[in-house]
C-alpha cells in the first residue's frame, strides 16, 4: 500500500473533539431535565438544539481542508 498522507490534520482533529464535547453536553442537558420523561423545556428545546450545533460542528471539522503551505 501507498503511503498516502492523511485526510485530516491535527486542527481538524482538535474541532472533532470539541464537536464530541458539544454533543455530550446537549446529552446531559436532556438528562438534567427535572419534568417526567425530558418533557420540560431542557428536555426538549436546549438539549436538542445544543446537540444538533454540535452535529454541525461535526460536519465543519470533518470537511475542513487542510491548510496549504
Amino acid at each position: 500500500m501507498a503511503n498516502s498522507p492523511s485526510p485530516f490534520e491535527k486542527s481538524n482533529y482538535r474541532l472533532m473533539l470539541i464537536g464530541i464535547g458539544i454533543i455530550v453536553l446537549g446529552f446531559t442537558i436532556i438528562g438534567l431535565d427535572k419534568e417526567p420523561h425530558g418533557f420540560g423545556f431542557m428536555g426538549l428545546t436546549l438539549g436538542p438544539i445544543i446537540t444538533l450545533i454540535g452535529f454541525l460542528f461535526q460536519f465543519y471539522a470533518i470537511f475542513k481542508k487542510p491548510e496549504t503551505k
